[in-house]
């Protein structure tokens, strides 16, 4: 049997599937100090990300569910990148389930007119970090955030990546 990768874009009937995979990385893989009750966004998906006019999606490998990532759409036009977390088993270039995920969000963002996303991360994420420089994004101070940028709580580090048309 062939495997397959699907990514598919999420809604609340999904959050329970979704909190399974981003709270153990984030509590027990990481030790971010983050409960659900600080992330209401996880039962609300489709208001807090579609609603925004951007978009929650979730990787699907062989019909289980094995990452995800979210998008804010805020003024600028511009768009915060959330949540983007893959199962460690299911982590690497060889899959390259981070790198679809990321590719499908660039896409919708840029089909959506934004002309930049933003990011915020913790700093214990290495290899999250390396990864989005790998993509172009820019390392950038909180200060230097828009106003509207929706920051967490346990963010301390913080990135931006272009969209806007090139000439």
């Amino acid at each position: 049997m062939t495997a397959s990768l699907s990514i598919d874009p999420l809604g609340n009937d999904r959050s329970r599937e979704v909190i399974d995979i981003i709270l153990p990385i984030q509590q027990l893989e990481f030790n971010v100090p983050v409960t659900l009750e600080a992330q209401p966004d996880l039962l609300q998906l489709e208001e807090v990300y579609h609603g925004s006019g951007g978009g929650f999606w979730g990787a699907q490998y062989n019909g289980q569910l094995v990452g995800t990532i979210g998008l804010i759409a805020f003024a600028g036009p511009a768009g915060a990148i959330r949540k983007m977390f893959v199962r460690k088993e299911f982590r690497g270039r060889e899959l390259g389930i981070a790198q679809q995920l990321l590719d499908t969000l660039v896409t919708c963002s840029r089909q959506r007119g934004l002309q930049a996303l933003y990011l915020g991360t913790v700093s214990q994420l290495h290899a999250a970090i390396r990864f989005y420089e790998r993509n172009g994004f820019r390392r950038i101070e909180k200060q230097d955030l828009p106003p509207a940028f929706p920051v967490m709580a346990v963010d301390t580090v913080f990135y931006y990546l272009d969209l806007s048309p090139r000439s």
